[in-house]
């Protein structure tokens, strides 16, 4: 059985004094981004006990009441739950518990760990002490915000003059161009290469059998979750309908080679000249433990510091299989390296910016390791299907 992956949600803090403003303009972002389709979640941090959103003479307030400790309330278009808890969580815990949305807006939690925007409004007595220590020392309580939203012309200029992001507290499109530039979760086009006929496999990988399934489907299901689209490298989509039978959640499409002659480098070429977005997880169909976390951490590695590519590296050096390319840098580097004669995938990493994609940062994204690992042979493939019969898979 192929484990699912569950995508974490990218999470950011708007914090700020009672009456800054700061839950107006919450609303005011989430329905911005909204509008542009993106999935957004949110939190508010209440701060104090005894909340409640169930009532006297509801059905579920007489589930509680009778003594039950958690209680759903599900509807044709909506759920809630009310639980009972023994500690606060942490807003990390919260987070975690609210996955597969592009982003989520916090509202509260300044100590979570989160980047924060400070949200700082003149007319309110609140804010002047926190607005002094911000122009003073570029902080607030102690804690340096990525960004503030703010009347004050003097926070403001202060922000801009230690290279922090500024906005007026009405500037809502501006901070929600922000939000989609640092922190929404980047589209990703999953680029699995299945070429066709494998001399030392005696067959095609894509479709020799894996634990009773065609391989491709296991790379399939495993990358779908982290994947705005899956695209298909492959010279036989005769033989790929079982394709057509999976429930993935993404738009699936099938690319042919682009050049007559196969090869590493051209076989990148295709994926990234035929992918929908931006970003292209590059991934071949025979690495039976392709990890959805490590293209989550390499996409958004590439989103924070704007790099041509997110490559792992191992002892012996890049690892172009598993990789994370930006289409716009890379593409035009891998036709100029075709150009010139060249084949191999790593020929045209010299004329790209790349980030170095550790084997710390490896182990951290998919600790039981194995991401790398590919079948070549009848014998490899029947040890891998052989490991996870005994081991349970990973």
């Amino acid at each position: 059985m192929t484990l699912i992956y569950t995508r974490p949600s990218p999470a950011v803090a708007f914090v700020g004094r009672h009456n800054s403003g700061k839950t107006t303009l919450i609303e005011k972002v989430i329905a911005h981004l909204a509008a542009q389709g993106v999935d957004v979640g949110s939190v508010k941090h209440h701060g104090h006990c005894g909340f409640d959103i169930d009532y006297p003479g509801k059905d579920s307030y007489r589930h509680r009441r009778a003594g039950s400790h958690d209680v759903v309330i599900v509807a044709p278009d909506l759920m809630a739950r009310v639980t009972e808890l023994d500690r606060e969580p942490e807003c990390d815990e919260v987070v975690a518990s609210m996955p597969g949305h592009d982003i989520v807006i916090v509202e509260g939690y300044r100590q979570s760990g989160l980047d924060t925007i400070e949200v700082m409004r003149s007319a309110n007595e609140r804010d002047s002490e926190a607005i002094e220590e911000f122009v003073s020392r570029g902080t607030v309580r102690g804690g340096v915000p990525v960004a503030v939203a703010t009347d004050n012309e003097r926070a403001a200029q202060a922000a801009r003059r230690r290279g922090i992001a500024a906005f007026g507290l009405d500037d809502v499109p501006s901070i929600a161009a922000y939000l989609q530039e640092r922190y929404v979760r980047p589209k990703v086009t999953v680029a699995i290469q299945a070429g066709g006929e494998s001399r030392r496999m005696g067959r095609s990988k894509a479709t020799v059998p894996f634990l009773g399934r065609p391989l491709l489907e296991r790379i399939a299901m495993r990358l779908a979750p982290v994947a705005d689209e899956l695209l298909i490298t492959t010279n036989e989509p005769q033989n790929l309908g079982f394709l057509d039978d999976l429930d993935l959640g993404c738009p699936v499409r099938l690319a042919t080679d682009v050049y007559d002659v196969r090869g590493a480098l051209r076989g990148i070429c295709t994926a990234l000249s035929s992918a929908t977005y931006p970003l292209v997880a590059l991934v071949a169909c025979d690495m039976v433990f392709a990890s959805p976390a490590l293209v989550y951490s390499q996409a958004r590695i590439a989103q924070r510091e704007g790099v041509d590519a997110v490559i792992p590296r191992n002892a012996n050096g890049y690892e172009p299989f598993h990789a994370l390319y930006r289409v716009d840098a890379c593409l035009p580097a891998a036709e100029e390296a075709l150009k010139r004669g060249d084949s191999r995938a790593k020929d045209f990493f010299g004329d790209i910016r790349i980030r170095e994609f550790t084997r710390d940062e490896v182990k951290d994204a998919a600790p039981f390791g194995g991401c790398f690992v590919n079948v070549n042979t009848p014998e490899e493939l029947a040890h891998a299907e052989q490991m996870i019969q005994e081991n349970g898979d990973r």
